[in-house]
This record gives structure tokens, sequence and C-alpha cells, in this order.
């Protein structure tokens, strides 16, 4: 599945993404609603899979799920409508059955933390039973 060569670079341990708050993600004040931030959390996330290689949805075409079982996080400051957000996503731990990613959400331009967060997926089959990542998949946060 890979192209990589043997003296390839390794692929980076963390991803960012960025995007600009929008209206709708905004409370009356113009507050960042706290629901929010564990939306991007997944756009971190599913963007940090892509690009080591593999779209979610291939993932689940191959017949594997990554479910939520665990999710903490820790609000600093507040997001405000049109904040440019950077999403850092870092890859924490891989187990034979799940991943766990860091996240630390900030404002792009200052570098302000706004939340630190942390999920823990579980690896399941299509009939929504853990099981074992498979090979192709595994090998891309192995790198």
């Amino acid at each position: 599945m890979s192209n990589e060569t043997p003296d390839a670079a390794p692929a980076p341990p963390f991803h960012d993404v960025e995007f600009r708050v929008r209206y709708a993600e905004t409370d009356q004040m113009g507050v960042v609603y706290h629901t929010n931030y564990l939306v991007w959390c997944e756009v971190g996330r599913t963007d940090f899979i892509r690009a080591r290689g593999m779209s979610y949805a291939d993932m689940e075409r191959a017949g594997v799920g990554l479910a939520v079982s665990e999710l903490s996080a820790r609000f600093h400051s507040a997001a405000r409508y049109d904040d440019m957000i950077r999403v850092r996503t870092t890859l924490a731990e891989v187990r034979s059955r799940g991943i766990t990613f860091e996240y630390m959400i900030t404002k792009a331009e200052t570098g302000t933390r706004l939340v630190t967060a942390r999920t823990a997926l579980v690896s399941i089959d299509s009939a929504g039973r853990p099981t074992a990542l498979p090979a192709d998949v595994r090998a891309l946060f192995d790198r």
C-alpha cells in the first residue's frame, strides 16, 4: 500500500490542519460552543489518517472502524467567530486493537492554547466487535 522506499523519511508524529471558526459554531456572544472542539478533534484525526495514506472512508470500506472508547478535554481559553484555528494531532500510542491520539487546539495566528484533548479509539469490525487492526492499517501508524 505504501510507496515508500526503504530509505524514505518516517512520517512525522503529528499533523496540523487549519480552518476558520464558522458563525454556526458559536453561541449568541460569538464564542465557540464547547462540543465543536470535539468535532475539530475528529477533523484533526481524519486528516492525520489521510496524511498517512488512507482515508477513513477507505478504512471503513476495508471493514475497519475506529470507535472512540475514551475522551478527555481540558479547556484553556475560548475561540471566537472568525478566529483562525490550528488543530495539531499527535499519535500517542498504537496497540493491536487500538490507537490513542492527542490534540492541541490553538489560535493559528498567536499560538494561544484553547483546548488540549485525548481520544482512545478501538478497532471494530463491520459488526461492531473489537478486532485487531489489519496489518496495512497498522502500518500507517507504525511508520
